[in-house]
């Protein structure tokens, strides 16, 4: 099918070649950074301490698992739902509708698997079939993006992504072509967003622990720290799940490989690296210490809630009394950009408070292994990559408008830096 984005349009991620090196790449830093963090150097930079076969990776239990796992969290997102919510309007101008229902599966996930270990699910075994989960996943989502590619073969022109779509074989199934895949209603990009890895992740973190105090008689307290952070930042994003149909993820990428990997594996096996690095190497960590870290951590998650929620509330009403009073700049699309309040004091405040949050999630490490914070150096890449795209679109998005925002508020991430 020819090109929808025109010839000269940009192509992401060093286009053909750059994909194709990133369809490597991020599985072996996935495998790379499971097999260090077990290690005895625990070095990131090091060469991993052996090269599993395919006798230590494959397992049929393994895959039993994972396509169990799945099938449950798609059963809970079939559930009814608290609240449905209306997606943003498409090309043929419909809107698709979006069950609000993931904090409920989290919720019954617990008690599901509360319910288990009651009744003898050795759920410290987790941590040793890391490796043999991680491979399923990858293999997995190979297949996955494989027939979601196929999918897209037929679907209709207006329900194609605006990237993806280039002609060429290997970007497109990285980045995926249809916008929102779905069989009846149920969606398959908005399912994968939040659901499977993000509830994975908390899991593997809580197995992790259930794991140290088997071998050590308690959980340390840098082990509790770390569970504790991230359970925090996984319910308030499943709270709050309404907020990503705004989201580059769902209103601009299409479903291809680089979503799908990286909701159903880099975020559960990758996420949980701080919680995987304590296991086999326990820090010690004092009270005093402990309270600095919890201050940090509360800091980021304050300026994150904090801009998202003011952002999510002006998109909504922004005659709410909590925002009505914010300076905004109009724009030729009839929206306004806030240039007050958190979104006055950088471009991207959201940013700022997750990687805050990112440190605080590190710092119960210690400070002798680098290891730990792959996450930190990891998600500032991301945040920076993301924020160049998300300043190319609103560029092309508000022209003028984007111009003075840009005057108004000149940092981007961290103020009077960057």
């Amino acid at each position: 099918m020819a090109s929808l984005q025109g010839p000269r349009a940009p192509l992401e991620f060093g286009g053909p070649l750059g994909t194709a090196a990133l369809l490597l790449l991020l599985p072996a830093t996935m495998f790379h950074l499971l097999l260090v963090a077990r290690s005895g150097p625990a070095r990131l930079l090091g060469p991993p301490p052996y090269l599993p076969g395919l006798e230590v990776l494959w397992s049929p239990r393994a895959l039993l698992l994972l396509l169990t796992w799945l099938g449950l969290q798609a059963a809970l997102y079939l559930l009814p739902a608290r609240k449905v919510a209306e997606g943003q309007e498409l090309k043929d101008k419909s809107r698709l509708c979006y069950p609000i229902n993931g904090f409920q599966a989290l919720v019954l996930t617990a008690l599901l698997v509360g319910l288990g270990v009651s009744v003898g699910l050795p759920l410290g075994a987790l941590p040793e079939m890391l490796l043999p989960l991680a491979f399923a996943a990858t293999i997995t989502t190979f297949i996955f993006s494989f027939l979601l590619y196929m999918k897209a073969q037929v679907a209709p022109a207006s329900a194609l992504a605006p990237g993806g779509n280039s002609g060429n074989l290997i970007y497109d199934f990285f980045l995926g072509r249809e916008l929102n895949p779905r069989i009846c209603s149920f969606d398959f990009k908005y399912f994968c967003e939040l659901r499977p890895g993000l509830i994975g992740w908390v899991f593997i973190n809580l197995a992790l622990l259930v794991q140290e105090a088997e071998q050590r008689g308690s959980p340390s307290l840098a082990m509790w720290l770390v569970n504790g952070f991230q359970l925090l930042y996984v319910g308030d994003a499943l709270w709050h799940e309404e907020a990503v149909l705004t989201t580059m993820d769902i209103t601009h990428d299409g479903f291809g490989f680089m979503l799908a990997f990286g909701d159903l594996a880099w975020v559960p096996f990758t996420y949980s690296l701080q919680a995987q690095f304590l296991l086999y190497h326990p820090q010690p960590l004092g009270l005093p210490m402990a309270a600095v870290i919890c201050l940090i951590n509360a800091i980021g998650y304050y300026i994150f809630r904090g801009a998202n929620s003011q952002k999510n509330t002006f998109r909504k009403n922004p005659s709410d009394p909590s925002v009505s009073g914010l300076e905004t700049i109009p724009t030729a699309t009839g929206r306004q950009l806030l240039v007050s309040g958190w979104w006055g004091m950088v471009r991207h405040p959201n940013y700022l408070g997750d990687l805050i949050m990112a440190l605080a999630w590190s710092l119960p490490c210690g400070v002798s292994h680098l290891l730990p914070y792959f996450y930190v150096l990891y998600f500032t890449a991301l945040l920076v990559h993301r924020e160049a795209r998300d300043e190319r679109q609103c560029l092309q998005k508000y022209g003028r408008a984007w111009h003075e925002y840009c005057r108004r508020v000149p940092y981007r991430i961290l103020p009077y830096i960057y």
